[in-house]
């Protein structure tokens, strides 16, 4: 009976949400809640990992927001973010500091799409003069590409050394979400073996480069904004953060595009599964538009 009572009341919490398709609600229950409240609890030397669709103004916007908060309440924020290769950490050092042109930095690191229009906020929020620092997180994208194309077996030793320390393949929930959010794109289950390795990799990589960084400034907040599937239902990256540092204070937030989704559509994205859990700490909804990658 509890239990039915407890699904009743978030039926009808997220009935409530959907109606307007925008705001933050917590991610057990579906309540409304602000964004002040939401970032109340986080203390120096926490990490808060934003998922996000790639190349929407409404989504940079609500991070520079998050990121805000944190700094309104005194804590000193660093950012990590997915976009930037570890081993160019020097680049982005040097364009921070302003002796390295925007325009040739991009260069430099081979910047894509989308625009990075979307990223220049974030990359330039924290306060240098703080000690705060902009942080690469992801792995060359030649050791992934290889290993979706050949697998781990196929590594040299100076491959193998750009892997994370005791790097470990992700969870087999995550490993069950990967694979089926894969489809028909899959090849063979071979190449769903190749691919998963890759993704962890990915994950593994941004955690460890995490809780170093939030090691070595226990004064500060790190904010992570990074691919929204890293994030949902924690099996991702924040799995790879807490196995890496148990005590590490963590909290995530997962920004859903309710654009063209039907109140049922809304639903689906939001509520807890009984395999999964909740999608994360915090849902922010907001129709947005845009390439949304």
């Amino acid at each position: 009976m509890k239990s039915a009572a407890l699904f009743t009341v978030a039926v009808l919490l997220s009935a409530c949400a959907h109606a307007q398709s925008e705001g933050i609600f917590r991610g057990n229950d579906l309540k409304s809640i602000t964004l002040e409240e939401t970032v109340a609890s986080v203390s120096p030397g926490s990490i808060v990992v934003i998922g996000e669709n790639h190349g929407l103004a409404e989504h940079q916007s609500e991070q520079v927001s998050i990121m805000q908060a944190l700094r309104n309440k005194g804590l000193k924020v660093a950012v990590g973010m997915e976009f930037f290769t570890y081993t160019e950490q020097d680049l982005l050092n040097q364009y921070r500091a302003g002796t390295l042109p925007e325009a040739d930095f991009l260069k430099k690191i081979q910047w894509g799409s989308p625009s990075f229009d979307f990223y220049r906020k974030q990359a330039q929020f924290p306060n240098l003069e703080e000690g705060a620092m902009t942080w690469a997180l992801n792995a060359p994208r030649t050791l992934t590409g290889k290993v979706s194309k050949q697998g781990l077996a196929s590594l040299n030793d100076e491959e193998k050394s750009l892997l994370p320390p005791h790097f470990e393949l992700g969870r087999d929930s995550y490993k069950k979400r990967f694979l089926e959010s894969m489809g028909n794109h899959l090849p063979s289950p071979e190449a769903g073996e190749r691919y998963f390795a890759a993704q962890s990799i990915w994950d593994d990589t941004m955690a460890w480069r995490a809780t170093e960084y939030i090691a070595a400034h226990p004064d500060q907040v790190l904010v992570i904004v990074v691919g929204e599937f890293h994030v949902q239902y924690g099996g991702g990256l924040p799995a790879r953060i807490s196995v890496r540092s148990p005590q590490t204070p963590l909290l995530t937030f997962s920004q859903i595009n309710t654009s063209g989704l039907t109140d049922e559509e809304i639903q689906g994205e939001m509520d807890p599964t009984g395999e999964y859990g909740s999608r994360a700490n915090y849902l922010w909804l907001a129709p947005a538009q845009g390439p949304g990658l």
